[in-house]
C-alpha cells in the first residue's frame, strides 16, 4: 500500500507541472531557452574526447583526472599545473574541463589571466569570474572592493570548477581586497576544484596550491604519431623521409608544438625540399616555436638571463656542482638562479647534472646570436668550432668574447691562427678539444679561470701568461714540456692536469697554489721525480701519476694531511714510497698496482682511514708491514700477482672490516703461519670476509701444493679449520675456480649470504645442497670433467635490494665532464653455468634444463619485487647448459639463426620476454645479442641498434649441444635509445659472430605467470593440474 501511495503523489505532482507559455514569445527565443535550460541540467556528456587529433590526451586525462579526485569529495582543493611553453598545458587541462565540467554548479575557464591583468588589472579578472556566473558579459562593477562583494555571493556555497590559465605573476592570483588570498577558497561549495595553469611553479607554491602536476612532453610513440599526422598526413612514417624523421624527433624531445609547427612546415615537400628545409632551421630556428618559449626567458631577471645562456651554450649536461662553481667564477648566483630556472620549467636536475631541452638550448643559442647574427666575434658566447674558425682568422677585436667551448672540431683540416688570441682580451672560459694551430701563443688573457685544451700544441703556455685568476688548468694529450719556468700566482688554482702530456720532463714549482686540491699526472712518461712543493699543498685531496714509467722519487707528503686519494699505477722504476704516506690521516685510496720495482710497503701509523690498498702486480714485494692491522677501515685489499710475497702477517686479522680480499697468482705465499698461529694463540677472533665480493684468491694459494684448505683427500680432518660456517658466513662471492678441488664440504651450502659461487676447473663429482642460498643468483660450473650430479638450486630466491658494486675513484677532470663519467664496471649475471662436464648424465641433463628454467622464473619474480633502479644495467638471468632441444615451455620455437620477436600481437602488458638458443658443438666465442631490427623500429640512419641486454659467452663444450637461456624485462626495452617501437625484438646470432645455431625460442611472460608460484614447473609434464592452469593462461592471453 505504501508503494502504491508514493506512486499516486508523484503522479499528482507531475499532473500539476505546468508548461511554457509560448504565445507572445518568438520560436527561436524559446528553442534558445530549452536547450539552455536542457544543458544546464544535463551538462556535456562526452563518450570520447572533443578531438581526435589530440594524441596522446586519453591517457593523461585520465591520470589528471584521478589526481583531482584523490582527496576528500568535501574539501574545496586548489592544483596548480606547470610546465614548459608550448609543453600541452592549456590543451590537458582544456580537455579535462570539457569531460568534467557538467559535474559542477558552476564553471568558468579564463584563458589568458596574464593578459587580462595586463589589460584590466585586477578588475578585469573579476568581471570575466562574474560574467561566467551570469552567462553574460559583466561590466558594471567599478572597484575591486564591489567585486569582491558580488563573487563572494553569487559564488557562496556553489561547487564549481574554475579554471586560471597562463598565470604569469603572484599578484594576479589577489584577485580580492584585504588579504584575502583564500576568500576564493572559502565561499566555494564542497568539491569545488581551482586549476591554476603557470609556467612558474613558484607562483604555484606560494599561492598555496595543494599540488602541482608536472606536464611531460610526449612520449616517443606518441611524438611520431603527432608529427606524421601534421607531415604526412598519416600515423606512420614514409620510408624516403625516415632518416630525416627521426632527426627532427630526436631535436625536439616530444614537444608537441614544435612537432605540430614542424610537420605542418614539412607538409608536401619533396625530399630534397625536406633536406633543404632541415638545413635552414638548423641555422635559423622556427620563430614560432623560439616565440613561445621566449616568453619563460623575457620573465627572468638579467643575472639568472645570463644563468640560462650560460648553460645553453655551454654548461647543458655539467654535473651540479661543477657548473655551480663556474657561475659562482663568472659572477652570478647560481644557488638561487638555479632554482628560479628550475620553477619556471626552464631547466631540470637530472641524477645531478643540469638538463636542458634541447629546443631551450636552440633558444639560448639564438639569442646570443641575434645581437650580430653574421659576426660571432660581436657575441658574449662561442660554442662553434666553425664560429671560432671565424674570429680568429679574422683577426680582428672580439671584446665582448667571455667564453669559448668547442668540443669537437669539424674542421681539423683547417689550421687556426694562434697569434689572434691576442685580440681575445675579455675571454673567461676557454676549452679547446682537438684543433691545429699555427704561429706562436704568445698571449692568453689574464681573466682566464678555466683554461682547458686537449691536445695544446705548444712547449709552454706564453710567459707573459698572469694566471692569478686561474681556477682550473687541463692541458691534457699535450706537447708541453715545461708549463713555464718561475714562480706563478696561482692563489686560485684548485685544479692541475697534464695527464698524456709525454713530452712533459718538468714539473714547476707551484708554491704559489695554496688552494690546489686536484693534481693528475698520468701516463706523463718522461716525468722522474715531482716537486717538492706538491707536498706542502695541505688541501689537496687527490693525486694521481698512474703511468709515470720514469718516476724514481715521491716528494714528502706529511703536510697533505687533506689527501684522501693516491694513485701510483704503473710507476714500474719506483722501488719504495717516502714513509710519510703511511701517515697520511685522511688517505681512503692507496694504488700501487703494477709498481713492479716496489719492495716494501711504509709503517702504517693508528688511525688512517685507508679504506682500499691494491697491491696486484708488485712483483718484488716480498712481505706485508705488520702495522697493516692499524688500517681498522680498509675493506679491500688487492695482492694478486705478488710473486715473491712468502708470508702474511698475523696482524691481517685484525682488518674487521675487511671485504675484499685477493691473494691470486701469489706463487710463493706457500702456506698461512699467521692462521695457524692465530688459532693456537687465540688471536682469531673475527675473520670475516664481509659483506661484499670475496674471490678466489682469498684461498687460491694458501698452501704450495693443490688447493687442501677445503675438504680434500689429503686433508679430510683440517677442512672445518678452514671454512668453519661462522668465520665466512658474511662471505657475498666466492671463486674456487681452478684449485684442484677433490670435494666441496657441506658448509658451502650454509653461507646464507652467498650471492655468487664459481667452482669450474675441479675434480669433485658432486655438490652439496644449495637450497638454502636464497640470496644464490649466478653459480659457474665450468670445465668440471668428473661432475656427474648437479646440486640443489635455491628453492627460493631473494635478490639483493641493492647490488653491491666496490668503490674505485674516478680519474676524470672534475669540472671538465660534461657528460656521465667512466665508473669501473661492475658486470652482475645471474643464472646456471654448465659446460665441458662430459661425465654429466643424461638424467642430469634433463634436470639442469628444468631447474635452469624454474630458477629463472624465480629470479625474474625476485627481480619484480626489487626497485629496477638498483639493478644492473646487464641481463639479469643468462644460462648455458648442455642440451639438444628447447623445452615446450618456450612456445614459439623456429629452427633459424635470425629471428624477431613479434610482441605487438600480444599487447604492452607483458613483464618479460624469456629466450632459449641451442648451439652445436665444438663452436667458437662468440657474443650473443637481441638486436632491433631497422624496419620494424625505424631506426635512425637504418642501421641496427643493440639493446642494452647482450652477453658475452664462451662457447666451446666440446661434448655435446648446449643451450643459452635468458630473459630481458621491461625495464631493458625502454632503455633502448629508440623504444617507441618496441614491438619487435630481433635476435641476431649466427653467421655474423660464427656461432653454430640450430634453434631457438621464447615465451612472452606475465604478472598472471609470476603469480603462480609453481609456473616454472609446468614444462616438466609431472602434474595435469599444473598443465591445465597453463593452458587457462594461453586461453586468456
Amino acid at each position: 500500500m505504501e508503494e502504491v501511495q508514493r506512486w499516486r503523489e508523484a503522479l499528482t505532482q507531475v499532473a500539476n507541472l505546468s508548461g511554457w507559455d509560448i504565445r507572445n514569445r518568438p520560436q527561436y527565443a524559446v528553442i534558445e531557452e530549452i536547450v539552455q535550460k536542457v544543458t544546464d541540467v544535463l551538462g556535456h556528456k562526452f563518450s570520447s574526447l572533443p578531438n581526435d587529433n589530440l594524441v596522446g590526451m586519453q591517457f593523461r586525462v585520465e591520470e589528471l583526472e584521478k589526481l583531482l579526485y584523490m582527496g576528500s569529495s568535501n574539501d574545496v582543493r586548489v592544483f596548480g599545473i606547470s610546465g614548459m611553453g608550448g609543453v600541452g598545458k592549456t590543451t590537458l587541462v582544456r580537455a579535462l574541463y570539457e569531460r568534467i565540467c557538467h559535474q559542477y554548479d558552476f564553471t568558468c575557464y579564463i584563458d589568458d589571466v596574464n593578459q587580462i591583468y595586463g589589460d584590466s588589472s585586477t578588475l578585469g579578472v573579476q568581471k570575466q569570474l562574474l560574467s561566467c556566473s551570469l552567462n553574460e558579459k559583466y561590466e558594471e562593477i567599478c572597484n575591486v572592493s564591489e567585486g569582491t562583494y558580488l563573487i563572494w555571493k553569487m559564488l557562496q556555497r556553489k561547487k564549481a570548477l574554475i579554471v586560471l590559465d597562463n598565470v604569469d605573476e603572484v599578484e594576479q592570483l589577489k584577485i580580492f581586497t584585504g588579504n584575502r588570498d583564500t576568500m576564493l577558497r572559502d565561499c566555494l561549495g564542497r568539491g569545488s576544484i581551482i586549476i591554476i595553469i603557470s609556467r612558474d611553479e613558484q607562483i604555484l607554491r606560494i599561492h598555496g596550491v595543494d599540488e602541482v602536476h608536472q606536464v611531460q612532453p610526449l612520449e616517443k610513440e606518441e611524438a611520431v604519431q603527432l608529427f606524421c599526422r601534421h607531415a604526412f598526413k598519416a600515423n606512420i612514417i614514409m620510408s624516403d623521409y625516415e632518416k630525416m624523421t627521426n632527426e627532427v624527433l630526436w631535436h625536439v624531445q616530444g614537444h608537441p608544438l614544435a612537432l605540430e609547427i614542424l610537420g605542418s612546415t614539412l607538409f608536401g615537400l619533396s625530399v630534397s625540399q625536406w633536406r633543404s628545409a632541415l638545413a635552414m632551421l638548423r641555422e635559423n630556428k622556427s620563430k614560432k616555436i623560439m616565440d613561445v618559449l621566449r616568453i619563460s626567458f623575457e620573465a627572468l631577471d638579467s643575472t639568472n638571463k645570463e644563468i640560462f645562456l650560460d648553460i645553453s651554450c655551454f654548461l647543458h649536461n655539467y654535473e651540479v656542482e661543477n657548473a655551480v662553481e663556474i657561475l659562482k667564477f663568472r659572477g652570478f648566483y647560481p644557488d638561487y638562479g638555479l632554482k628560479v630556472l628550475i620553477n619556471k620549467s626552464l631547466l631540470i636536475v637530472k641524477d645531478g647534472r643540469l638538463i636542458m631541452h634541447r629546443l631551450l638550448i636552440d633558444l639560448g643559442r639564438s639569442i646570443v646570436r641575434e645581437i650580430s647574427p653574421k659576426e660571432p666575434r660581436n657575441w658574449s658566447r662561442v660554442w662553434s668550432s666553425k664560429d671560432l674558425q671565424k674570429i680568429l682568422s679574422n683577426n680582428m677585436p672580439a671584446e665582448n668574447l667571455e667564453a669559448v667551448v668547442c668540443n669537437k672540431f669539424e674542421y681539423r683540416k683547417t689550421t687556426l691562427n694562434a697569434d689572434a688570441f691576442s685580440n681575445v682580451s675579455h675571454l673567461k672560459l676557454l676549452k679547446i678539444n682537438g684543433a691545429y694551430f699555427s704561429g706562436i701563443l704568445d698571449y692568453l688573457p689574464s681573466e682566464l679561470g678555466y683554461l682547458c685544451w686537449i691536445g695544446y700544441p705548444f712547449k709552454s703556455l706564453p710567459s707573459r701568461f698572469v694566471p692569478y685568476k686561474l681556477v682550473s688548468l687541463s692541458l691534457t694529450y699535450s706537447n708541453i714540456e715545461q708549463l713555464w719556468e718561475d714562480t706563478k700566482p696561482l692563489h686560485n688554482l684548485k685544479r692541475l692536469d697534464l695527464s698524456f702530456s709525454e713530452d712533459l720532463i718538468k714539473m714547476p714549482d707551484l708554491g704559489e697554489a695554496i688552494n690546489l686540491e686536484w693534481l693528475s699526472l698520468r701516463s706523463c712518461t718522461k716525468i722522474k721525480e715531482i716537486h717538492p712543493s706538491i707536498g706542502l699543498r695541505r688541501k689537496l685531496s687527490y693525486v694521481t701519476l698512474e703511468g709515470c714509467e720514469n718516476l724514481i722519487k715521491l716528494p714528502h707528503f706529511e703536510e697533505t694531511q687533506n689527501l684522501e686519494i693516491l694513485d701510483l699505477e704503473s710507476c714500474i722504476k719506483l722501488e719504495k714510497i717516502h714513509p710519510s704516506i703511511g701517515h697520511i690521516r685522511k688517505l681512503k685510496f692507496l694504488n700501487l698496482k703494477d709498481c713492479e720495482s716496489l719492495t716494501m710497503l711504509p709503517h702504517f701509523r693508528e688511525d688512517l682511514n685507508l679504506e682500499i690498498l691494491n697491491l696486484q702486480g708488485c712483483m718484488k714485494l716480498r712481505q706485508i708491514n705488520p702495522s697493516i692491522h692499524h688500517l681498522k677501515k680498509l675493506t679491500i685489499l688487492n695482492m694478486e700477482g705478488c710473486k715473491r710475497l712468502v708470508s702474511l702477517p698475523y696482524t691481517i686479522l685484525c682488518l674487521n672490516s675487511l671485504s675484499y680480499l685477493n691473494l691470486s697468482a701469489c706463487s710463493n705465499l706457500c702456506y698461512i703461519q699467521f692462521l695457524e698461529e692465530a688459532r693456537d694463540e687465540g688471536h682469531l677472533k673475527r675473520p670475516c670476509i664481509g659483506e661484499a665480493s670475496v674471490r678466489s684468491s682469498i684461498m687460491k694459494r694458501w698452501f704450495k701444493w693443490p688447493l687442501h684448505l677445503l675438504h680434500s683427500r689429503r686433508h679430510k680432518d683440517s677442512a672445518s679449520h678452514f671454512l668453519p660456517s661462522p668465520y665466512f658466513s658474511c662471505m657475498r662471492e666466492l671463486d674456487l675456480s681452478f684449485c684442484a678441488l677433490l670435494e666441496i664440504p657441506d658448509v658451502v651450502g650454509s653461507f646464507h649470504r652467498l650471492e655468487r659461487l664459481n667452482l669450474s676447473g675441479n675434480s669433485f663429482s658432486k655438490l652439496p645442497s644449495l637450497k638454502e642460498l636464497s640470496k644464490l643468483y649466478h653459480l659457474v660450473l665450468r670445465h668440471c670433467e668428473q661432475l656427474i650430479y648437479l646440486p640443489e638450486l635455491p628453492s627460493h630466491t631473494y635478490l639483493p635490494s641493492v647490488i653491491y658494486k666496490r668503490p674505485w675513484p674516478t680519474t676524470e677532470t672534475p669540472v671538465w665532464t660534461d657528460g656521465p663519467q667512466k665508473q669501473p664496471g661492475h658486470y652482475i649475471k645471474s643464472g646456471l653455468e654448465v659446460l665441458n662436464c662430459p661425465k654429466l648424465v643424461e638424467i642430469e641433463r634433463e634436470r639442469c634444463t628444468r631447474m635452469t628454467v624454474s630458477w629463472m622464473i624465480q629470479i625474474l619474480q625476485a627481480q619484480r619485487r626489487v626497485d629496477p633502479l638498483s639493478m644492473p644495467m646487464n641481463p639479469m638471468f643468462s644460462s648455458v647448459i648442455p642440451g639438444s632441444e628447447i623445452p615446450s615451455f618456450f612456445n614459439h620455437q623456429e629452427d633459424s639463426g635470425i629471428s624477431c620477436i613479434d610482441a605487438s600481437r600480444y599487447g604492452h602488458n607483458y613483464v618479460a620476454a624469456l629466450l632459449c638458443v641451442v648451439f652445436g658443438a665444438q663452436c667458437r666465442r662468440g657474443i650473443v645479442s637481441p638486436m632491433c631490427p631497422s624496419k620494424a623500429r625505424g631506426i635512425y640512419n637504418g642501421s641496427k641498434i643493440q639493446m642494452v641486454l647482450h652477453d658475452d659467452l664462451a662457447i666451446m663444450d666440446e661434448f655435446s649441444d648446449c643451450m643459452w637461456i635468458a630473459f630481458f624485462n621491461e625495464h631493458e626495452f625502454n632503455r633502448c635509445q629508440y623504444s617507441w617501437f618496441y614491438d619487435k625484438i630481433l635476435a641476431i646470432i649466427g653467421n655474423d659472430f660464427d656461432i653454430n645455431v640450430k634453434k631457438w625460442g621464447y615465451r612472452l611472460i606475465y604478472d598472471l605467470d609470476l603469480e603462480l608460484s609453481t609456473l616454472a614447473m609446468m614444462h616438466g609434464g609431472n602434474s595435469s593440474a599444473l598443465k591445465n592452469e597453463l593452458l587457462a593462461i594461453e586461453e586468456n592471453k
